[in-house]
C-alpha cells in the first residue's frame, strides 16, 4: 500500500474528539489522547512519524501577576514532520510551526508538545468541537460492553490493549464488570503468546 494511501486510512480512523484537558485557555484535547487512537493505527500501518526541529528562537517574557512579577521562556519553532513507510521507505515531509511559553527549563518541551498535538489534528482535520467518533471499530455513538469487547479480542499487541484500555478507562464502560474480565482474559492470552506458552 503507498503511503498516501496508508495516510488515508490513518485519517478515516478518526474524524472527531471530545476535548479531555483543561488549560488557562479553556479546554482542549491532549496529546495523550490523540495518541492513544493515531499511534495504535500507525504501528498497525507501519508508519512512523520523526519530528525535528529546523530553527528555534528564545524570548524571555516578563510580566506582572497577583503576586508580584513572573518570568517565563516563549519558544518559537519551525519544525520538519515526515511520514516515513517502514515497509517501503517512501517519505513525506511537512514543515510546521509551533510556540510555546512556560518557566526557562519547560518552554522548549512546551513547544515541541504543541506543535506534535495541533499538527496531527490538522493533518488529519480531526474535529474537536464536537462528539468523538473516534476509531470506527468503537464509536462512542454505539458504544456498549459488547462492542466494547469484541473490539478488544479483535486487538493483536498488548500495546494496542494498553492503548484501549487508556480509551474505554475514560467512561463506564471501562468499570464494567464483565469487560474489565474480558480485557484481563484476552491480555493473558496475548501475554501467554508472546511468551511461547500455550
Amino acid at each position: 500500500m503507498a503511503l498516501h494511501k496508508k495516510l488515508l486510512e490513518l485519517q478515516k480512523a478518526v474524524t472527531g474528539l471530545l476535548k479531555d484537558a483543561q488549560g488557562n485557555a479553556g479546554a482542549y484535547v491532549s496529546g495523550n489522547k490523540i495518541l492513544s487512537i493515531v499511534r495504535p493505527k500507525m504501528d498497525e500501518l507501519g508508519l512512523i512519524l520523526v519530528p525535528e526541529v529546523l530553527e528555534a528562537s528564545f524570548t524571555r517574557q516578563d510580566y506582572a501577576v497577583k503576586s508580584g512579577q513572573k518570568s517565563e521562556m516563549f519558544c518559537a519553532l519551525k519544525i520538519k514532520f515526515t511520514w516515513i513507510d517502514t515497509d517501503t521507505g517512501e517519505k513525506q515531509e511537512c514543515l510546521w510551526a509551533s510556540s510555546g511559553m512556560n518557566g526557562f527549563d519547560k518552554g522548549y518541551g512546551s513547544a515541541l508538545t504543541y506543535g506534535e498535538r495541533y499538527f496531527l489534528l490538522k493533518y488529519f482535520h480531526i474535529q474537536t468541537d464536537k462528539d468523538d467518533v473516534d476509531a470506527p471499530k468503537t464509536p462512542e455513538q454505539e458504544m456498549t460492553v459488547q462492542n466494547a469487547i469484541a473490539y478488544i479480542n479483535g486487538l493483536k499487541t498488548a500495546q494496542d490493549m494498553q492503548a484501549a484500555w487508556q480509551y474505554y478507562s475514560q467512561f463506564a464502560i471501562g468499570k464494567d464488570k464483565d469487560f474489565i474480565k474480558a480485557y484481563n482474559k484476552h491480555m493473558k492470552e496475548l501475554n501467554d503468546a508472546a511468551n511461547g506458552h500455550n
